[in-house]
Formats: C-alpha cells, structure tokens, sequence
C-alpha cells in the first residue's frame, strides 16, 4: 500500500491533471495509489442528491479498498464541490473532485475516466455511477467479483426508477426506464454507464477521447462506447443483483419529457449506427431503414395498444421518429446547459 498525505502531492495530483481546463478543487488527506478499483461520479448540478450518491458509496459492504473521482461540470456555480470536499475531508471517502471547465456529457466522463486512470496507475477496474443514483450496499463488491470471476472486459447492473411521484408505478415499464436484461450473465452490449464497470485494458484499445464529444450535448457517447467495445470482439456481462437505484423527479414522468427521452433514444440509435457505417453505401443504409421504421412503428405501436398504457405503447413510434429526425440533422441537446460560464 503506498499512502501519500496529498498536501505533499500536488504534483503528482497535477500530473494526472494537464489539461488546463481541468483544475483539482478537492482531495482527501490521504490517498491510497496502490487501490485497484476507482469509481467514477460526473456532477451538475445536484448536490442534495450527490449528497446521498457519497453516503451509499461510504457505507459500501466490502473488504476492498477503492477511490472516488468526481467531476464537477458547472465551473461557474460549483454546487457538487463542496459536497465532494465534504466527504474527502472527513476522511469517508478518498480521491479526488475536479472541475472540468467544458460543459457537456462526455466531456466530464471523459475527465472522470481520464484522471482516475492517470491518478491511480496500479488501477485495473473503473466503475461508474451518476450523481442521481444510489448504490445498493453491496453494488462495488458485486461488480468487481463478476468481473474478476468471468474475465468480463465491461460489466452493467440494473438502474431502477425511484419515482418521486408514486402515482404511476407502471411507468416502471417503459423502456425508458426499464433495465435492459433481467437475469444474470452474458449479454451481447450494455447500452448506458449509469451503472457499469470498465477495465484499464478496455479504455486501452482505443485513443483518447474514450467516449465521443459528438454525443457531448445530445447523450449516447457511452452507448457508441460500447458498441466499439463489442465491435473489437470485448466481454459484456450483466449483474442484475448488482442494483442501483436513480431518483427520477416529476418532471420526468411527464407525458412531454417521456416522449422527448423517446425522440433522443431516436437519434442516438440514428448517430451511433451512422457512425459505424464504413461506406457511403453502409451509411445510405442506415439512412433508408431509420426513414422505413416509422412506419413499422406505428404498427407495432397498435399491437401494444391492446396490453399496455398508451404512454408505453407510443414509444417505438417516438425512437423512430427520433431517428428519422437525426437523420435530417435534427437533433435534441439535452446536456447543453441554458449558462455556461468559463
């Protein structure tokens, strides 16, 4: 174990930091290098819930040493910061919180990956968890023991809704919230990093930037990420006891954000298969079949009409037109925040 007191380290700190726009606001007193195991937190703009993100991550039922690397993605409010120092500082925790100037998606897991990989060298396995999600007590432990037991290069675990309101339990099935496996083992990809874990070796395989800054504002740099993964011939498995759970406010449960989450899940489809298309005739493809499901959609959508609640039903209806609009270079930015002070 090589303990360092941090306060005798900024340099090495600063070292897995050279990006100007990237600057460490927090660490804790100590930090272990020899840990294996990071867990990666991007952060805007919700400190109270970060707060209970921290608390799940302390209160982890597991032998294994591990760090924290937070990004904070608001560089003019700050709010995650002190929330991150908070816990550094009292020692519950150990990492680091840094502040990534450029706003958007990727670039704070970007920044998340990045400086867990650069700061913690002996590192093999990096997990991630958003700053809205609880971790179940034994989630980190869980993870990393199917990890180490299938030699999987990426490991995914459930996100369940947590809904604020509680008057719509059946929205729990939509796909929009809905896990995408409900068992135990192989899966052919994983389609989100809310609840995953990555080896070093993967990130390896690809130059740097991991995740797309083409999906920056409008989301699915992760699923792209992976579909490169799988591409390159890497291991997927999913964990299903390996549960964590993101608060989902009321706003989302709107029938208007519900259909807009559809419209994006559209052109993310529509963007990530564009860009695995090697030809122009690969890529006029991929064109001609997003413009064909619509239609299909609206027939599948009836089907579901007979045995689902209508908000359900519409959703294949709403990816495709989502996909279609992409592909007209329509688009939704949800990540593109309305102030952006560097």
């Amino acid at each position: 174990m090589t303990l360092i007191p941090t306060d005798l380290s900024a340099t090495r700190i600063s070292d897995a930091v050279r990006d100007p726009n990237r600057e460490i606001v927090a660490s804790s007193g100590v930090i272990d290098l020899s840990v294996g195991i990071v867990v990666c937190i991007p952060c805007f703009r919700r400190p109270q819930h970060l707060r209970l993100t921290l608390e799940s991550l302390a209160n982890q039922r597991t032998p294994r040493s591990f760090a924290v690397v937070m990004v904070e993605n608001d560089a003019a409010q700050r709010e995650s910061a002190p929330v991150a120092a908070e816990f550094l500082a009292a020692g519950r925790l150990q990492g680091v919180c840094l502040v990534e100037k450029r706003q958007g998606n990727c670039q704070a897991i970007n920044a998340a990956f990045e400086t867990a990989q650069a700061l913690f060298p002996a590192a093999t396995r990096f997990l991630m968890i958003d700053d809205d999600e609880i971790a179940s007590s034994d989630w980190l432990e869980l993870m990393v023991r199917t990890a180490e037991a299938t030699g999987a290069d990426v490991v995914g675990g459930p996100v369940l809704p947590d809904f604020d309101d509680d008057s719509k339990p059946w929205l729990s099935r939509h796909p929009a919230f809905c896990p995408a496996y409900d068992y135990s083992g192989a899966v052919p990809l994983i389609y989100g990093c809310g609840n995953c874990l990555i080896t070093r070796s993967a990130f390896e395989r690809f130059d740097r930037p991991a995740f797309d800054l083409r999906f920056n504002f409008l989301g699915g740099g992760d699923c792209d990420f992976f579909v490169r993964c799988r591409d390159a011939g890497m291991v997927f498995h999913w964990t299903a006891e390996a549960v964590i759970t993101e608060t989902v406010p009321q706003s989302r449960t709107s029938l208007g954000w519900i259909a807009k989450r559809g419209l994006r899940i559209g052109a993310i489809n529509y963007r990530v298969q564009y860009k695995a298309a090697q030809s122009a005739s690969a890529r006029a493809r991929v064109f001609v079949r997003m413009l064909g499901r619509l239609p299909l959609s609206l027939v599948r959508s009836a089907g579901l009409l007979t045995s689902s609640k209508a908000v359900v039903a519409m959703h294949p209806v709403m990816v495709a037109l989502g996909s279609m609009l992409a592909a007209f270079g329509i688009e939704p930015k949800p990540y593109e925040a309305s102030k952006i002070v560097s």
